[in-house]
């Protein structure tokens, strides 16, 4: 529970009771895991499953600013990236087992090679070991939601720090990680089928594909709806919902048809910045 005071979380106004708050989570999510029935995912098959169900990529180096600080921390975001990443490439999910993203890349540490890059947390970008591997996390939810697992646990950022720039993929579609409680879970509920997990770089990308056992029947697309800016007093707010499409893609990859749709997320979150005027902006 939070606790309040004229106003202020006590957290910020005695930060070691963030710290203790901090691995008291992280004490309980170990026990979990110790005595959780899950099973989860440690397998990696360096052969290519035969079907790939998605291929995705995004850009590694993202500049808000001409601040010398945040290059310097996208720059040593991509080396976090290429550390996470080789826990990640080439897991395999068997049925019935759980894809644990902080349980297979650990506590990020700079005895692992981890740097500083720029994180999201407590309303604020700032510093901290391993900072931007959540585009990692990002990808591989992505990437998820065109496949028939199950996405069991996901956190996202309870703020939008930066106005779009180029965004491709809906406001609200990434995944928050923080070690180890904020996690990126997904389970394979099929009966029969193995999904793998593809992690990749380029130049001036991070790649991902998922790859499977069996011939996908079905296709997915991902869109956004009701997309808004709110004005409440002083601040502003985002929100939109993200929805999921689901299509039989026929006998023999015949003509795909419609099979159902789903509302994914629902996003409402704190903007620290003006939203651009051409936005859908609601003022109260």
């Amino acid at each position: 529970m939070l606790f309040k005071y004229k106003g202020r979380f006590l957290s910020e106004i005695f930060p070691f009771l963030y710290i203790i708050r901090t691995w008291q989570k992280r004490f309980f999510r170990f026990i979990y895991w110790q005595f959780s029935t899950n099973k989860y995912a440690n397998t990696f098959e360096d052969e290519l499953l035969p079907y790939r169900y998605v291929k995705h990529s995004s850009k590694l180096l993202r500049m808000y600013s001409n601040d010398e600080r945040e290059y310097k921390w996208q720059k040593n975001k991509v080396k976090n990236l290429k550390i996470a990443a080789k826990a990640i490439d080439r897991i395999v999910i068997k049925p019935g087992e759980v894809f644990s993203f902080c349980k297979l890349v650990g506590l990020p540490t700079s005895k692992k090679g981890y740097l500083e890059g720029m994180e999201l947390s407590r309303g604020e970008a700032r510093a901290g070991i391993g900072g931007g591997i959540c585009q990692l996390a990002n990808l591989i939810t992505w990437m998820t939601w065109h496949t028939p697992l199950t996405i069991i646990e996901r956190s996202h950022h309870s703020f939008d720090p930066f106005p779009d720039q180029g965004r491709i993929l809906p406001f609200g579609s990434g995944a928050a990680i923080f070690w180890n409680y904020v996690d990126l879970q997904i389970k394979n509920t099929s009966k029969d089928e193995v999904f793998q997990i593809i992690i990749d770089f380029t130049e001036t990308a991070l790649k991902g594909e998922i790859r499977s056992t069996k011939r996908p029947i079905y296709s997915y697309k991902i869109i956004e709806k009701e997309h808004f800016f709110i004005q409440k007093n002083e601040h502003w707010y985002r929100s939109n919902e993200i929805w999921r499409s689901v299509f039989n893609r026929g006998v023999d990859c015949g003509p795909k048809y419609f099979v159902a749709e789903e509302r994914l997320v629902k996003n409402f979150a704190r903007v620290k910045y003006e939203p651009d005027p051409s936005e859908y902006i609601i003022k109260f």
